[in-house]
């Protein structure tokens, strides 16, 4: 009898504390998207700043059927004194692909970025976004888009 309360007890406490056990958050991947983060505003910050005017900064397309890949290109002008360079676009998501100008865009004229956004694996409402890291003031530039995907 008494080896059976020290079984229940010891099965018991082994529960118990394995259920106690929470482990911490993985805080490495965070800390290395920030340093990063941080790295690309650094290097867009060593051109000259200019400013940008953004066409349409959010795209809505609709009922989008199921697996069908959308895209949508947003105009980006510079608005400002200097040239324009865009180092980096860096999706939300893996879903979302990005293409945008390479080249420098001079002050006056207007570059392109465009989102692929692929609907396979997204049911109904869909919010995504991808910043755009520029020689901005304010960067990112936050664009953004959303869909209705229907099986």
């Amino acid at each position: 009898m008494k080896k059976g309360r020290f079984l229940i007890l010891c099965t018991a406490t082994t529960f118990l504390l394995a259920a106690c056990d929470k482990k911490q958050p993985d805080t490495t991947a965070a800390a290395d998207t920030q340093m990063t983060t941080a790295g690309m505003q650094d290097a867009d910050q060593t051109a000259p700043v200019t400013s940008v005017a953004v066409s349409e900064p959010h795209f809505d397309f609709g009922d989008v059927k199921k697996g069908d890949v959308v895209s949508h290109t947003y105009d980006i002008t510079n608005t400002g004194e200097n040239p324009l360079i865009i180092s980096m676009v860096k999706p939300g998501c893996g879903c979302t692909a990005p293409e945008y100008s390479r080249e420098a865009i001079a002050p006056g004229e207007t570059g392109k970025v465009t989102l692929q956004f692929d609907s396979s694996t997204f049911q109904d409402k869909v919010e995504k976004y991808a910043e755009v890291f520029a020689n901005t003031e304010k960067t990112p530039i936050m664009l953004t888009f959303s869909a209705n995907v229907k099986s």
